[in-house]
């Protein structure tokens, strides 16, 4: 995505080396790399308006304690949320740490400044019979398009989401190749560039195979496995439409985005007996209390679990 940032032509040619850096050396994805963008793009004309002129390097190497709680303060009137600030003031530091290391400007101050305390949310998992529905939806809908293709396209990338735990960045990251003659398990690439071997249900195969066959383009193995009308690898943002005409059809709230497919992996996972330490292979976290945070189990499965493995409990 392009941005039009606010400031001297010295500070936008650092962004554009930082956001390569980001790119190539920290590989962090393209949803990320925007939503940074979106944040510095923001500070930048806060910047401009504050000092009454486009920002330069010397600017924001001056910038003191007051004038980033200025920048806080602002985002509070305007009703942004806790959460979109603290990874706005993470992406400040991100890029005031590059400019220091390539010796162009530097602000202790900015250290000073104490991230907004974000409320812990719980991620919503759906139930076991929604989750099923949703993922069987799409194909519904297909069949009465002109292109029921891409119904089963949909399908299958929602069945890798539930079926498998990915990420959609993950599911519509891999290549045709990939999954042929994968067998039952794949490799997936997650953050941090890092791989880790995901077990596929012969349901979710059978739904890829559904959709590779009825799909009108060509998918070479170097090529991506899911594509858009024009062949074009597929984007998040048709996936997380089509989620919308699920919550409608089935009456589901907000909260079933594509991401609570993944959500519901884990929960239900949890819930039939799988351990954290396995699930949070599944996932690909590097912390065991991300994974915690993606399970949903209530207290009478808790208790269940406690009676049954507790040595005290069971005398």
């Amino acid at each position: 995505m392009a941005f039009a940032f606010t400031a001297e032509p010295a500070v936008i040619a650092a962004i554009d080396d930082w956001r390569a850096w980001l790119a190539h050396e920290r590989r962090i994805s393209d949803n990320t790399l925007d939503a940074y963008g979106r944040d510095l793009q923001g500070f930048l004309r806060f910047a401009a308006d504050h000092l009454g002129y486009p920002a330069g390097l010397q600017d924001l190497q001056s910038f003191s304690p007051g004038d980033f709680r200025g920048f806080l303060a602002r985002r509070n009137a305007d009703g942004l949320s806790r959460s979109s600030t603290a990874r706005a003031m993470s992406t400040l530091r991100n890029f005031f740490k590059f400019l220091e290391k390539q010796g162009l400007a530097e602000n202790a101050a900015i250290g000073t400044i104490k991230t907004p305390k974000v409320p812990r949310s719980v991620p919503r998992a759906l139930s076991e019979e929604d989750a099923m529905e949703a993922v069987d939806i799409p194909a519904a809908i297909g069949d009465l398009m002109d292109a029921p293709w891409i119904g089963k396209r949909d399908t299958a990338v929602l069945l890798m989401l539930y079926g498998c735990g990915l990420r959609l960045g993950e599911a519509l990251g891999l290549n045709r190749g990939q999954v042929r003659g994968a067998g039952d398990s794949i490799v997936v690439t997650g953050k941090g560039d890092k791989q880790r071997l995901v077990p596929v249900l012969a349901v979710v195969l059978q739904g890829i195979e559904d959709y590779i066959a009825a799909c009108p383009h060509d998918l070479v193995d170097d090529g991506p496995l899911f594509v858009g009308v024009r062949g074009k690898r597929l984007s998040p943002r048709v996936i997380q439409r089509r989620m919308r005409d699920v919550r409608k059809l089935l009456d589901l709230p907000d909260t079933a985005t594509p991401h609570a497919l993944r959500h519901s992996f884990a929960t239900h996972l949890l819930a039939g007996g799988g351990d954290l330490r396995t699930i949070q292979e599944l996932l690909g976290h590097a912390s065991l209390s991300t994974t915690q945070r993606y399970t949903e189990v209530d207290t009478a499965k808790l208790l269940d679990v406690y009676e049954d493995a507790h040595p005290r409990a069971r005398r």
